[in-house]
């Protein structure tokens, strides 16, 4: 079995921090585990490496089971295992993935499953995952799987496991009770919150508009924090189809994100996000928390959160470990500070001359093929910087998929790349490439 310092090697991380310790001391003492930590502080990682002590590599099935409420949660926590080189097959599962696909990746069964309720329901009703092997169990986001309303498939998945040993709860807010079905018992509680639950380093801002519509007041603030990374959270996707529509109009660089998307748009908008060649998010409270997504400069609350979690997620975006930021409160005509925010925020004033944002400098270049395809990094590194002629610096983060793969470009190279490897092939076969549009 692979050790922790390996682990942490090829993960790049130096040591662990104290909560990922105390989930590791835990895990090894029979109970339960309730762990509350805010989202930023590498609960993932703690509860691989307190699930890898409790494998056992001489017994085939699967042996760990992950739910969790979100398919770019599921999607993420899957990516995580795989960097940390374990040798141990996982898989993941979730609703707008392909269950024949699915079905046959399970028929040789991973020793980690990891999934969204609803399509680990369908599997296990369905006779396509032996629950019989499973010891250890992981509910990450728990709160906010119960709030999407998965109380029902949890409850069934639990109780199809008969040979659980150990359950481990993750919230990234305190919780005031526990639900009988979850079977947690002899637990620990591993509390790691802030007693304000507000970071360090987060400073807080006001924008007052003049009129019940915001629009114009958003404008001046983000021409106001130029070229930095924001992300916009709204109520509904209502309001992030207005936003984007004027942001569009204005030729304001961006990318929308909420649940009516297909996977692969969602997929490809963190993927932007990430390497940089957006910088604008506009989104619901569905990137709230479990998304994989870089340290946010700002958090702009374009309309209010309803309840204090709310805020408190969304403000987990930015500021998050040693970083700081700033979140914004735009308010209405008729609105004020909701009570639950007891620290007074400074006034931000927007007046001057506008000048919007500039586009980033790295733009997504697509390649239509994946891992499945046997296509890696090295494969697209030497393509470009062979045949495309670009320079190293000039080349950013690159992730491949199954079927595709997404590579950020220096903005003024794309054109140029694109025309010299037009004829080009990967390993021999061609393949589709160009610009990843919104």
């Amino acid at each position: 079995m692979i050790t922790t310092p390996e682990i942490l090697r090829n993960l790049k991380i130096e040591t662990l921090n104290k909560m990922q310790e105390a989930v590791l001391d835990a895990g090894k003492k029979s109970g339960d585990i309730l762990l509350l930590s805010p989202t930023g502080s590498g609960k993932t990682l703690g509860f691989l490496l307190s699930i890898l002590q409790g494998i056992d590599t001489s017994k085939e099935g699967i042996q760990a089971l992950i739910i969790v409420p979100s398919r770019e949660l599921g999607i993420q926590i899957e990516q995580v295992f795989k960097q940390m080189k374990t040798g141990l097959k996982v898989n993941c599962c979730y609703g707008g993935h392909s269950t024949k696909i699915e079905k046959q990746n399970l028929e040789q069964a991973p020793t980690l499953l990891i999934g969204t309720p609803g399509r680990l329901a369908f599997h296990i009703r369905n006779g396509y995952v032996n629950t019989d092997t499973i010891r250890l169990i992981v509910l990450d986001e728990f709160d906010k799987a119960l709030e999407f309303g998965f109380k029902e498939d949890m409850s069934f998945i639990i109780f199809s496991l008969k040979n659980l040993q150990k359950r481990i709860l993750t919230s990234a807010t305190n919780m005031t009770a526990i639900p009988d079905f979850t079977g947690v018992k002899n637990s620990v509680t591993l509390n790691f919150l802030a007693k304000n639950n507000k970071p360090v380093a987060l400073k807080l801002k006001t924008v007052q508009t003049e009129t019940a519509d915001k629009l114009d007041a958003f404008i001046g603030l983000i021409c106001k924090l130029g070229a930095t990374s924001s992300i916009v959270f709204c109520n509904h996707r209502e309001a992030v189809g207005r936003i984007s529509d004027l942001l569009r109009d204005k030729g304001v660089d961006h990318a929308i994100f909420h649940g009516g998307l297909e996977q692969d748009e969602r997929e490809k908008t963190l993927i932007k996000f990430r390497n940089g060649s957006t910088r604008l998010l506009i989104t619901t409270d569905l990137a709230s928390r479990g998304l994989d997504i870089p340290e946010i400069e700002n958090v702009i609350h374009y309309q209010l959160p309803a309840t204090e979690d709310v805020f408190i997620h969304r403000n987990g975006r930015t500021a998050r470990m040693q970083a700081t930021g700033t979140a914004y409160l735009l308010l209405g005509e008729k609105e004020y500070v909701p009570a639950f925010i007891k620290e007074k925020p400074i006034a931000e004033t927007i007046s001057g001359k506008r000048i919007l944002p500039e586009n980033p400098i790295w733009c997504t270049v697509y390649v239509a093929a994946g891992k499945k395809d046997k296509i890696n990094k090295m494969d697209i590194v030497g393509l470009f910087l062979q045949k495309g002629k670009l320079q190293k610096e000039e080349l950013g983060l690159i992730e491949v998929l199954d079927h595709t793969a997404y590579a950020a470009v220096n903005r003024n190279k794309v054109d140029s790349l694109l025309t010299l490897i037009k004829n080009e092939k990967i390993k021999n076969k061609s393949v589709k490439i160009g610009i990843a549009t919104a």
